[in-house]
């Protein structure tokens, strides 16, 4: 078991340094800071006391050295755009988000999950031809055509709802809808494929074939054994609820990290795309290693195996 967890958080602490890493070097390459605050028209001068200020002059290794050094002293850096620290901006805008990203989620699980077991149990009936049918048009329509199809309708056309911002929970009925469908339906495919899967084994006409209640049978059997693929695709779902933010906020314009990290890339503030670039590695890193720990306890057999 030891060994189990040190395997895992060895990879899960490896695999936050690599994103980092690869995040420093590719915001370094993609455009000057400097220029990018300062306007192209700025003085050379003041462009230079702007890089030395910020330690832009030193050579890339050295930035990243210090970088890390800074981290390790749980130092995030400054936003270059107000002076102000990023990990303070970043955690302004983190209830905005999960007023969105939690009730997505929600939407997700209660809507996908129950709707891909209804799809397996009725199998090639009209009930899984229209399940399959709308999870497959909920996860291919991309989330900013999808919003943009919600405001016209619901915002433009009818007016029950506002087209964007913050101005009160209604705010957010578009943009929650809009997250949470298209994961519901690829969470409606995974947990179809998974039952259909387990309701093929052997062990399944076993337990028919003694008597036992077709009810129980999916409940005490077909269901626990579901669940282990369909846990791989809601952590991911929770790993990824920081990033998949990015599109709707912005579409919605709602004042929360995703929207936060569009106008950071647009400025070249670095600290802040880092800071957020390394909240969302450990969150989504975080998620695979409980996901990781949870196969071990679904299924013991699987942390014998991966051990």
């Amino acid at each position: 078991m030891f060994r189990f967890l040190a395997i895992r958080f060895g990879r899960a602490a490896l695999t936050i340094v690599l994103v980092v890493t690869f995040a420093f070097i590719v915001l370094r390459l993609s455009g000057d800071p400097a220029v990018a605050i300062m306007s192209p028209e700025a003085p050379p001068e003041a462009l230079a006391a702007f890089r030395r200020a910020w330690g832009l002059d030193q050579p890339i290794w050295v930035q990243y050295f210090r970088y890390f050094g800074a981290i390790a002293q749980g130092e995030l850096g400054q936003s270059m755009r107000d002076g102000r620290p990023a990990i303070v901006l970043v955690l302004e805008r983190i209830p905005a988000t999960l007023m969105l990203t939690i009730p997505a989620f929600i939407l997700k699980v209660g809507l996908g999950v129950p709707a891909g077991i209804q799809a397996a149990l009725h199998r090639n009936s009209f009930t899984d031809r229209a399940v399959m049918t709308l999870a497959v048009a909920g996860f291919t329509v991309p989330s900013f055509v999808l919003g943009l199809i919600l405001v016209l309708v619901f915002a433009v056309q009818l007016g029950w709802l506002p087209s964007g911002g913050q101005d009160s929970w209604r705010s957010a009925i578009l943009p929650v809808i809009t997250m949470g469908l298209g994961g519901a339906g690829v969470l409606a495919r995974f947990t179809r494929s998974a039952m259909l899967e387990v309701l093929g084994q052997p062990f399944i006409r076993t337990a028919s074939a003694k008597g036992v209640p077709w009810p129980q049978v999916v409940r005490g059997h077909a269901l626990p054994n579901a669940a282990i693929p369909t846990v791989t695709i809601i952590g991911f779902m929770v790993g990824s609820l920081i990033a998949g933010a990015v599109v709707v906020e912005s579409v919605f314009s709602w004042p929360g990290v995703g929207r936060l990290l569009v106008v950071a890339v647009g400025n070249r503030d670095l600290a802040v795309v880092q800071c957020i670039l390394l909240l969302v590695a450990c969150t989504m890193v975080a998620a695979n290693l409980t996901v990781d720990l949870l196969y071990g306890v679904l299924d013991p057999r699987m942390r014998a195996r991966k051990s």
